[in-house]
């Protein structure tokens, strides 16, 4: 049973891969070049190592035996390529591999502000002792926008530090859980925008959500208010959130992802006082990249008993 697996040759993290079953055969390869007609013909699972979908678009026309396509990282909105969302191939993805890293992060970028811990960083670099008053993230509010795992990883920790939990999610089944008091349509962010102290976005990047967070969202953030970023840059009008950073119509932001990625050096959230930036690290734990193929071999494990796949995406919805 051949894998292809589109991934740099020799990459420490592949070596998990010497743990799949022996019905497994392996190939890697970084462009489409490496792999050969024969193997192109013969490839029944293809796991797709990059965040786009370039090399697999090249030899899906050779992939005659192709059964399921994997993806390494959760976010598949460059993987769905026109071919394989209108074929009956399942996709599976990374979900929920990173949730517990990313909850964290959100909680990171909360204290970041509630103590205020740049003013801290440059008293102590200018030897200054000044007191100051500082915020409690217990009694706030924390809106959740898309409340998917990811999401849930934040709402509990939010919870734990007596936060109350709004979320938002397109597909709503309870009207609140076990974290989240109030979970509401994707229709309503305005609504829970508008109540929160925080606002974390963990919202999938698709066709709807592309946007999605733009001027209106920011006009009716309370000035006080934060804004955190761990789900994909492209969800957020970039230039109407440095507006509102600019003027002051919003306290701060946390970032981890951005639409241009590296972020360009003319980018002004490099010189803005009232933005956290990570580099898109924010989940990159010292084993990260062993968790998420340590969860395809898993997911191979069940596809050879014939048992259903996990983190199936809907490729229509586009997650």
């Amino acid at each position: 049973m051949l894998v292809l697996v589109i991934a740099k040759r020799g990459a420490p993290h592949l070596k998990v891969l010497e743990n799949l079953p022996k019905e497994a055969e392996v190939k890697v390869g970084e462009t489409a070049a490496d792999f050969s007609a024969e193997d192109l013909a013969r490839a029944e699972v293809v796991v797709n190592g990059s965040h786009h979908g370039h090399i697999l678009e090249k030899i899906w026309p050779s992939l005659k035996n192709l059964k399921w396509v994997h993806s390494l990282s959760a976010g598949v909105e460059g993987v769905v390529i026109p071919a394989l969302k209108e074929s009956s191939v399942p996709l599976t993805n990374a979900r929920g591999v990173y949730k517990k890293s990313l909850g964290e992060w959100a909680v990171l970028a909360m204290l970041y502000f509630a103590k205020d811990v740049r003013r801290l960083a440059r008293q102590k670099s200018e030897a200054r002792w000044e007191q100051f008053d500082v915020d409690m993230l217990s009694g706030a509010t924390v809106a959740i926008i898309g409340y998917g795992e990811i999401g849930r990883e934040v709402a509990w920790r939010a919870k734990a530090f007596g936060m109350k939990v709004i979320a938002t999610r397109r597909r709503v089944t309870h009207a609140s859980d076990e974290y989240a008091s109030e979970i509401l349509p994707s229709s309503e962010n305005i609504q829970a925008i508008q109540r929160a102290d925080y606002v974390v976005l963990s919202s999938a990047l698709t066709p709807e959500t592309r946007g999605m967070i733009g001027a209106k969202e920011f006009a009716a953030m309370k000035p006080t208010a934060v804004f955190i970023n761990i789900g994909r840059g492209a969800v957020v009008d970039e230039p109407a959130m440095v507006d509102a950073l600019q003027q002051g119509k919003i306290r701060g932001a946390g970032l981890d992802v951005f639409i241009e990625e590296p972020l360009p050096v003319d980018s002004p959230f490099w010189r803005l006082d009232n933005v956290l930036l990570s580099p898109h690290s924010a989940d990159h734990t010292a084993t990260w990249q062993h968790e998420t193929v340590e969860f395809f071999v898993e997911n191979f494990n069940r596809y050879i008993k014939g048992e259903q796949l996990e983190n199936i995406v809907d490729k229509q919805a586009g997650y």
